[in-house]
């Protein structure tokens, strides 16, 4: 059965359903809802300040826009900063910052959610400021960038000073001033902006870019960076507690000098940089010295270093002065050594005389030795090695020919045949000839070279050639050779003999005597002395 409907006034049966009633409610799609909301909000809340804690911050996103939520302890709305104002911020959020911010609520239909779009952001307050900068002290400090064994010593004498200031203040030329005054020198400014919400991004990049030079090249790295500001609040001097400034401070080559604010400004930079000036001025004169005082300083060492050479100089000849008079003279400093030369001349002649006297004897006693027997032997020797080996030449030489003749006495060899094997045995016995006269020849030249030689010697050696150089032979009665004085008495005889001939002598103490007739029969024997220097008067 088909549904039926019933109208409700006339109580009849409908074959299809009355239709709905209309309702004074008007009807809008979603779209509609969410603009006519975001105008309302906008319209009703166009500019506003919002007092929160920034929560859910993670830094800028990948379009440059930043995202995060401020709240309190029983609310929260989402924030948002574009681009262009992201920049321009003096003071970049950063979580759990508690900070007041100027803007217009809006609504993001995409999640139907309201939002307010940041215009302007600053700390709630100086109490929160400074809470922000101590805990930023205390994360970077836990880091070891303010530890003090980081911090390096200034130059003496910098080559040139870079400066990173603005170069239209008062600080830049406050500073030119002062180091054109105390020490001049070469000063390079890299100019940033000292306040403002692009500072610290400025000065970081300044001390970045100050290191980044080299040794050579039309601007040549620093010596000593500066970098300075004079006073102001702390908003004012915000940039300069910014953590990119401290990590670039810190991590400088060049040795840096904080200069921001006056004597009870600081700021991070202050405790990162090696050192800390009051003021820009001050700055000045810890990177530099004075000039003058320079000079007066190497004066005044010039004259100590020529007092102290004088000093010097005087102290070395009282030195030498002292060591001369305790020197020698020359005189008795070659005394003993003149002494001893004096008495080895003295005793160098009688040496000689007893070196000569001692050669004679041993020249003496060893021609005793030599005569023609030694050689006669050798000679004799040599001679009957040769008559042997002549013979058994001769043996050979028959016994060859001997050979060849019954050769040929053969019947069956021809004159042809031994035509060849005798001239070879003619040729072998004229070498054979030739060799053993050359050789009876030369051993009987050598034998004769030995024996004239041995001759010279055994004459050199006589002592006859000594009596003819001079000397003098003494023999006793019985032909002895007398070679010390002791040997002889007094009134006794002896044969004094020369080179041409022998004399009678008989040695006297004090008056002459006649000298005693020698002994029949005594001959000389062939043994060479002289008197040494000790015989006194023996004649």
């Amino acid at each position: 059965m088909a549904d039926s409907f019933i109208d409700p006034e006339t109580g009849e049966f409908l074959s299809e359903a009355p239709p709905a009633p209309r309702s004074n409610v008007s009807e809008f799609s979603v779209s509609e809802i969410s603009g006519q909301l975001k105008r309302m909000v906008e319209d009703t809340f166009g500019r506003v300040r919002v007092r929160g804690e920034i929560a859910g911050y993670r830094g800028p996103h990948s379009s440059g826009h930043m995202y995060f939520a401020l709240k309190d302890d029983k609310a929260r709305i989402e924030a948002v900063i574009w681009r262009g104002v992201a920049g321009r911020l003096k003071h970049r959020p950063e979580e759990g910052m508690e900070v007041v911010a100027t803007g217009k609520l809006t609504t993001y239909p995409g999640s139907s959610k309201y939002q307010i779009v940041i215009e302007a952001l600053e700390p709630a307050g100086a109490g929160a400021l400074m809470a922000l900068l101590e805990e930023r002290k205390k994360r970077l400090e836990a880091e070891g960038l303010f530890a003090p064994e980081r911090k390096r010593p200034l130059p003496y004498l910098p080559r040139s000073v870079g400066v990173i200031t603005s170069p239209t203040g008062a600080v830049i030329r406050d500073i030119l001033h002062r180091i054109m005054d105390r020490y001049p020198l070469r000063v390079i400014v890299w100019p940033v902006r000292v306040q403002g919400e692009t500072t610290g991004a400025e000065v970081a990049r300044a001390i970045h870019g100050f290191n980044a030079l080299g040794d050579t090249g039309p601007v040549v790295r620093p010596d000593v960076l500066i970098v300075a500001r004079g006073g102001g609040s702390v908003e004012d001097l915000w940039g300069f507690n910014d953590e990119a400034v401290v990590r670039a401070a810190a991590g400088s080559a060049i040795p840096l000098v904080s200069a921001v604010g006056h004597e009870t400004d600081w700021t991070l930079i202050d405790l990162a940089a090696d050192m800390r000036a009051p003021t820009p001025t001050g700055a000045a004169e810890f990177v530099v010295p004075v000039k003058g005082e320079l000079d007066a300083h190497l004066a005044t060492l010039a004259t100590r270093l020529g007092s102290a050479n004088t000093r010097e100089m005087e102290n070395r000849r009282t030195q030498l002065r002292a060591a001369s008079r305790g020197l020698p003279s020359p005189d008795s400093l070659f005394a003993i050594q003149n002494q001893q030369l004096d008495a080895v001349s003295a005793r160098l002649g009688r040496g000689l005389v007893s070196a000569i006297q001692a050669k004679s004897i041993d020249f003496g006693r060893v021609s005793g030795r030599l005569g023609l027997s030694l050689l006669r032997a050798p000679v004799e020797r040599k001679g009957q090695q040769l008559d042997y080996a002549t013979s058994r030449l001769a043996r050979a030489i028959g016994s060859s020919i001997d050979l060849q003749r019954n050769r040929m006495e053969r019947p069956r060899l021809t004159a042809a045949m031994l035509e060849i094997p005798i001239r070879e045995a003619r040729r072998k016995l004229d070498y054979a000839s030739r060799m053993l006269a050359d050789r009876r020849g030369s051993g009987f030249e050598r034998a004769a070279a030995r024996l004239e030689q041995a001759s010279r010697l055994l004459t050199s050696f006589s002592h006859e050639g000594t009596l003819a150089r001079g000397f003098a032979l003494l023999r006793d009665a019985g032909g002895n050779v007398i070679t010390r004085a002791s040997q002889t008495a007094a009134g006794a005889a002896y044969g004094l003999s020369f080179a041409d001939g022998t004399i009678d002598v008989v040695r006297v103490d004090g008056a002459a005597a006649k000298p005693a007739p020698r002994k029949a029969g005594a001959k000389p024997k062939p043994v060479a002395a002289t008197g040494g220097g000790d015989q006194g008067d023996l004649f």
